[in-house]
């Protein structure tokens, strides 16, 4: 199962996006407005939205101003999101959200459309730093 998010400008450098993104702290101020709970750690985060089971993320790679990648904290789930920066000028840079995960085809129908509006809150949250 893949998910591509919208690619979406942002207003700041890559570096900029980058500092903010790569830390996992961060991420709360993004989360839909249904979030439940959140914890987070140097190298990731857990998170719960309403009516949702608990989703940790770990940071798997960092390369600096222009990639951040997530994987599954639970090794019985197989699934990376990658947060991809691209600088467009000094003080603009694209970002985009693609989730890739071995799902079988059950759960890929149940978790897509949360998926897909989780990736564009995150992007949403984001575009206005």
């Amino acid at each position: 199962m893949n998910i591509t998010g919208e690619k979406t400008l942002v207003n700041k450098s890559a570096e900029e996006v980058y500092a903010i993104t790569s830390q996992p702290v961060e991420y709360e101020k993004f989360m839909p407005e249904n979030i439940d709970k959140f914890e987070a750690t140097e190298d990731g985060f857990v998170f719960a939205l309403k009516g949702m089971p608990e989703i940790g993320l770990k940071v798997e790679e960092r390369i600096p101003n222009s990639k951040v990648v997530f994987t599954s904290a639970k090794e019985s789930l197989n699934f990376n999101l990658s947060l991809f920066i691209q600088s467009l000028s000094e003080n603009s840079s694209e970002i985009q959200f693609i989730f890739e995960g071995k799902f079988n085809m059950f759960i890929s129908a149940m978790v897509e459309k949360p998926l897909k509006n989780f990736i564009k809150s995150l992007t949403e949250g984001i575009s206005k730093i």
